[in-house]
């Protein structure tokens, strides 16, 4: 049989977060990456609040701007907070994320249906029986 030593097999992307040590890297580095990404959202946070508000950008660009600035924030969170990467190891993560990205897409989706088409699935009103004063 042979041994299998651990420590020559691992990398960065083969550890959780919380792990670093185990990867070689230290506390600081961890510490780092989350200040990294808090700036990173706080910049991507203001520069909305400046699109906004500001005269620069055409009018119907605006919705656009945002939605890029949106996608931008995400995929901060994605990479700085919950480690998504694409490393092999964090499928299970990825699948984690989709999985929940439908279950919530099903949820508004669905509610959105049932708002729209809850007056047609509404009983009639009862015509009024009793006779008008005059």
């Amino acid at each position: 049989m042979s041994e299998n030593n651990n420590d020559d097999d691992l990398e960065m992307g083969d550890v959780g977060p919380g792990y670093l040590e185990a990867a070689g890297e230290g506390v600081g580095a961890g510490i780092r990456g989350y200040v990294i990404g808090l700036a990173l959202a706080a910049l991507l946070t203001a520069a909305s609040f400046y699109v906004e508000s500001t005269r620069l950008i055409w009018s119907p660009g605006i919705p656009v701007a945002l939605v890029v600035l949106a996608v931008a924030q995400i995929g901060v969170h994605l990479v700085f907070f919950l480690h998504i990467t694409t490393a092999p190891d964090n499928t299970n993560n990825t699948l984690a994320l989709a999985f929940g990205v439908l279950i919530v897409a099903l949820i508004f989706g669905g509610s959105v249906w049932i708002m729209a088409h809850l007056n047609d699935n509404l009983m009639p009103l009862m015509q009024q029986t009793m006779p008008m004063r005059q």
